[in-house]
C-alpha cells in the first residue's frame, strides 16, 4: 500500500472530479489517498510523508495550482515519484500545458516521472477508460 498525495487546482470543476475519479481507483487498488485543493495546500514540506505526489491543474494561469508551483523548490520533491493530470479545451493553443509544466519542474527537482500526463478534453466523462487506465498505471509504479 502506498501513502499518495494527490493536489489539483479546478476552475470550474472539471478537474476537480476527474481528481476524484483517480482517487476511487487508487483506493481500490488498496492505496492510502490524500486529496487536498491547492488553494488549501502549502508547498513547505508539501511531499514530505508521501511515496507519489499526483498534480491535477485545469489550465496554467491564474489558479491556485500554478501559484503553489511559483515555491515548487519547497515542496520536497527529490527522490519522490510524481505525475501529473489536467482537463482542458483543445481550442486553445496548450492543450493540458500543465502537465508539461509539471513535469518538467518535478524533473529539475530531481521527482521521478512515473507516467506519462493524463490529458482529459473537459470533465473527462466521457474519459472513464482514460481516467481508469492512467490510475492502473500509477498503482503499478508505486
Amino acid at each position: 500500500m502506498a501513502k499518495i498525495l494527490e493536489v489539483y487546482g479546478s476552475t470550474t470543476g472539471n478537474t476537480e472530479s476527474i481528481a476524484h475519479a483517480i482517487e476511487a481507483k487508487l483506493q481500490a487498488a488498496g492505496n492510502d489517498v490524500t486529496v487536498v485543493n491547492a488553494a488549501d495546500a502549502q508547498a513547505d514540506g508539501l511531499a514530505d510523508g508521501y511515496d507519489a505526489v499526483l498534480f491535477g491543474a485545469s489550465c496554467w494561469g491564474d489558479e491556485d495550482i500554478a501559484a503553489l508551483f511559483e515555491n515548487a523548490d519547497k515542496m520536497n520533491l527529490k527522490g519522490k515519484k510524481i505525475a501529473a493530470f489536467a482537463s482542458g479545451d483543445r481550442s486553445y493553443p496548450h492543450f493540458c500545458g500543465a502537465v508539461d509544466v509539471v513535469e518538467e519542474t518535478g524533473k529539475k527537482l530531481g521527482a521521478e516521472i512515473i507516467t506519462d500526463g493524463l490529458r482529459i478534453e473537459g470533465d473527462g466523462s466521457d474519459c472513464e477508460d482514460d481516467i481508469a487506465s492512467w490510475a492502473d498505471d500509477i498503482a503499478k509504479a508505486v
